[in-house]
Formats: structure tokens, sequence, C-alpha cells
């Protein structure tokens, strides 16, 4: 059984040293300002379920790249009865609906956790989508891919560890870094702000050129 205590503090670490890679910076800013423009939306959830908003939006898009017709819980459709894990939900009658069935009745039940300090939400997007790799010792590429903190190594499918296979699709991880830099109520949940490898944190409506130089701090050095 996986020691989430440790986990946590592993996460942290990792999250003090973690640098977007560069060729990976602009397409981690596009997907930031997508999830931020429909911050609205994941409100309207997080209000229902006390769950951020912000791990909402990357959640949406790990599961299923913000696909609106897709459930948060694994990226079924939500007006069908879900096939993967966890199956046999729904349907649903919209995608508010689905998610807060997701985050409230769906493991790890993310509507319970009180822990949304950095490592412990780390640790919580670790557990959503498993917790095989932290049984590995190895980073999650579901939270770090795209980081200087992921290499290689993926689940191609259930059960099946490819060490060699490098997972492409961005980390939940390397996108709140991104949205932060664009947006300061990212990683904070009403208290002092959560740790950040960010040196400032852009205010609101930034200039491009001001987003592209504050994120260029958590770009990893060639």
């Amino acid at each position: 059984m996986t020691d989430l205590s440790k986990l946590k503090s592993l996460n942290t670490a990792r999250w003090l040293k973690a640098k977007i890679n560069p060729n990976h910076g602009t397409q981690f800013l596009d997907v930031a300002r997508r999830l931020i423009s429909a911050k609205a939306s994941y409100q309207q959830v997080s209000v229902q379920t006390g769950v951020p908003w912000w791990f909402i939006a990357v959640v949406h898009e790990r599961e299923s790249s913000q696909n609106w017709h897709s459930s948060l819980a694994q990226g079924d459709p939500w007006n069908e009865v879900s096939v993967h894990v966890p199956a046999g939900r729904g349907p649903f009658s919209s995608w508010e609906e689905a998610a807060v069935d997701a985050l409230v009745n769906c493991a790890p039940f993310a509507a319970r956790n009180k822990d949304w300090s950095i490592g412990g939400t780390l640790t919580m997007l670790e557990e959503y989508n498993g917790l095989g790799y932290a049984n590995r010792g190895i980073a999650s590429p579901y939270v770090w891919s795209g980081t200087n903190q992921y290499t290689s190594g993926k689940y191609v499918r259930d059960g099946v560890f490819d060490p060699d296979v490098v997972d492409r699709q961005l980390g939940c991880a390397g996108l709140l870094l991104a949205m932060k830099s664009l947006d300061s109520s990212v990683l904070s949940n009403g208290a002092k702000p959560y740790p950040s490898p960010l040196v400032q944190t852009v205010q609101s409506k930034p200039s491009s050129s001001n987003i592209f130089s504050k994120i260029a701090s958590i770009f990893r050095r060639t």
C-alpha cells in the first residue's frame, strides 16, 4: 500500500524543482488559456463539491482534452453508461452533473479531500489516475509529463507498463504552473498561496510579452 504522506512530501519536493520543458512551453500556455477561459463552468462544479476549480480544469484536460461531451471521471460520454473505470456511471443530463458525480461518488473521492496544499493537490491528482507509478517509485506522467520531473515510462493499458514509452500528453503539474502564471487564483483556495517555483505571479490581463518572460522562469535550461 502506498504511503500517501510520503508521496505528498515527494510530490512537494518535485514541485519545488519542477520546470516546464522548453519545447512544451507554448503548448502549455495555449492549453492554460483555454482552461482559464472556462473558469466559470469549473467554478459551478467547485461550489457544489468544494474541489478547487483549477483542479477540476486540469483533470478535465487530462481525461478528455477538455471535451465537454466526456465525463470528468474517465472520459466516457456522460450521456451514456460508462464502460471504463469507474464503469456503470450515468447516464447524466449534463457535463456538470457528471463532474459532480465523479468528484463526490467516485474514487479517489476528491470532494472529501481536505488537504489542498501543493503536496496534497498533486497526490490527489496522482490518485485520480492510479498509484501504479508511485508503487514503482517513478514520477507519474499524469502529473509530471512535459516537465523535467518526468522522462519515460507509461501504462499503455490497464496493468501493462512499458518503461520506454514517453507520455506525450501534458501533465497536470505543468498545466498548473502555466495557469498560475496567467491567473493568480490558481493554487489558491481562500488561504495563503501555495509554494510555487514561479518567481512572480502575473497580474490580470497580462501582455503576451509579460506572459512569456514570466513563464520562461519555469523552463528547463538547456
